[in-house]
């Protein structure tokens, strides 16, 4: 019997079949990926290179990648990259892999900064600096604050700053949300992605989340509300006047987190909802006269 020929072709129908037998959600496009970062091409030139054999060495690191992948590996970290925005990010198991519902909060903080010249933003919890080097990239003379408690996070975010060419517009602060913020500062917007995961939800996610991506970019406390209390309570001492709060929030949080901000002091405006038409960002605006 002649042995099976491993054509580019080949290898993408065995996988995409296995995968999808192991409940997978996307088992071709996982297939896609993973071969083409093996390959290092772009998805698209697995189309036309079909009937290619890659060598046996490329085989067995495809291989590897499917098995940690079965051990429910988020494909993004495989990878090394995930896109955001039309932009390549740099990720690693340091920081929390960027959603497309994130986008909605950088379509909405782009919308206010338009006429702002010279915008200050002040990002906090930047991970892998996704909502920090987007803004800075679509917006050419804002500068950001990006802020974040791991270390291991900042240099992924100051790897994609200096990628897309934004380093220079960027200033990375290592510490506590506002604690490594020098006194006195004030910005037009602070942006925010903060963890809002509960203990009950924590449990019930998918193990490519729960067991793979950082805790701490995650836990919201046991309410899930901490840290929009934290910054609803303290964000108003670094708004300028009439500055602008975006913090992206569960499905499930929008009541509570307008009251936070209404209980605040702040003028409470439109909460947004992401492609699946869910609330996703709340918007809060400091009052021009407090």
């Amino acid at each position: 019997m002649a042995a099976a020929v491993w054509t580019i072709k080949a290898l993408l129908d065995w996988t995409t079949d296995y995968l999808a037998k192991k409940d997978f959600e996307s088992p071709r496009l996982e297939a896609q990926l993973l071969l083409a970062h093996v390959l290092n091409c772009a998805k698209i030139d697995l189309l036309v290179r079909y009937d290619e054999t890659p060598t046996e060495s490329a085989r067995t690191a495809y291989r590897e990648l499917i098995q940690r992948r079965i051990e429910h590996w988020p494909v993004a970290y495989l990878t090394g990259t995930k896109e955001f925005y039309s932009l390549a990010f740099e990720v690693s198991p340091a920081v929390l892999i960027p959603r497309p519902d994130t986008e909605t909060l950088i379509l909405e903080a782009l919308r206010l900064l338009k006429p702002i010249p010279n915008p200050a933003i002040l990002d906090l919890g930047t991970g892998s600096g996704c909502i920090a080097v987007t803004l800075a990239k679509h917006h050419a003379t804002a500068r950001l604050t990006a802020v974040d408690l791991s270390p291991d996070a900042l240099d992924v975010a100051k790897r994609n700053a200096t990628k897309h060419s934004v380093a220079e517009r960027i200033r990375f602060l290592q510490g506590d949300l506002w604690n490594p913020v020098p006194v006195g500062s004030t910005f037009d917007m602070i942006v925010s992605n903060p963890p809002y995961v509960t203990p009950a939800e924590f449990a019930s996610l998918d193990a490519t989340v729960r067991d793979h991506e950082p805790r701490l970019a995650l836990d919201g406390g046991p309410d899930g509300l901490a840290f929009y209390r934290r910054i609803a309570t303290a964000g108003g001492a670094f708004l300028k006047p009439g500055g602008w709060v975006l913090v992206e929030i569960g499905s499930t949080q929008d009541s509570a987190v307008r009251s936070l901000f209404a209980d605040a002091g702040y003028e409470v405006g439109k909460t947004l909802k992401d492609m699946a038409d869910l609330p996703r960002v709340v918007t809060a605006r400091r009052l021009l006269k407090d």
